[in-house]
């Protein structure tokens, strides 16, 4: 007796395609790499695919990045016009900001090394297969290809480290900033951290800059790959 509910092979292929481009998204690009990529090309996702996929999780965890930041700089902004038992909510807050902050920062770090892996392992295989044309004219336009696409990774690569790197000091600040607040949560130590406070939203504007110049390298690159 036949199930009248069988799924039709298109319609289970597309399934286990989307499934694993979703694993894509999330999985890690260290350990069982050769595996990894074997499998996915049996579903005809390449490297290019996932280099590009490496990409926009890389520029999405910015974006979001972005946010907690910019919600830190508002709740800090906030401190300097509480008062008595409005100070212990707001420090919460702007404390809860931080955790926020660093655990973003960290999945940034890590759609960044994501990112790195795919691209190293895609610039490697392209210079291995160059080697196999015999007709010259495709292994010149091959290489003219690669060197382009090579440069214009090199680009987005240094635009997102710079905003990485761009990151730790603000956190650094932040931390210190929430810490000193731990110890002296009352309006006066509040009032003699304005100069800090000043500082520390210089230093988050210029990070939120830094992080939009890479999100926008991100798009440019993206746009190359399509």
């Amino acid at each position: 007796m036949h199930s009248t509910n069988r799924i039709p092979a298109k319609q289970s292929f597309a399934a286990s395609l989307a499934a694993l481009l979703a694993v894509a998204a999330f999985a890690p690009f260290s350990g069982c790499q050769s595996v990894y990529y074997a499998t996915m090309e049996k579903f005809g996702v390449e490297k290019r695919d996932l280099l590009k996929r490496a990409v926009v999780n890389a520029r999405d965890e910015q974006k979001e990045a972005q946010v907690e930041f910019k919600d830190a700089l508002t709740r800090m902004k906030e401190m300097y016009g509480a008062q008595g038992s409005a100070l212990e909510s707001k420090y919460g807050k702007l404390k809860s900001d931080l955790d926020s902050c660093n655990a973003q920062a960290g999945d940034v770090r890590k759609r960044i090394r994501d990112m790195e892996q795919v691209a190293n392992d895609l610039f490697t295989e392209w210079e291995k297969e160059i080697s196999q044309f015999s007709n010259p004219t495709f292994a010149s336009e091959s290489r003219r290809q690669l060197s382009e696409t090579r440069a214009r990774y090199s680009q987005l690569a240094s635009a997102l480290r710079n905003a990485e790197a761009t990151m730790e000091p603000v956190l650094k600040s932040l931390s210190e900033h929430v810490l000193f607040l731990k110890h002296n949560l009352n309006a006066a130590a509040i009032a003699s951290l304005k100069g800090e406070a000043s500082q520390i939203t210089t230093q988050i504007d210029n990070l939120l800059k830094q992080m939009n110049a890479s999100i926008s390298e991100a798009d440019a690159f993206i746009k190359t790959l399509q």
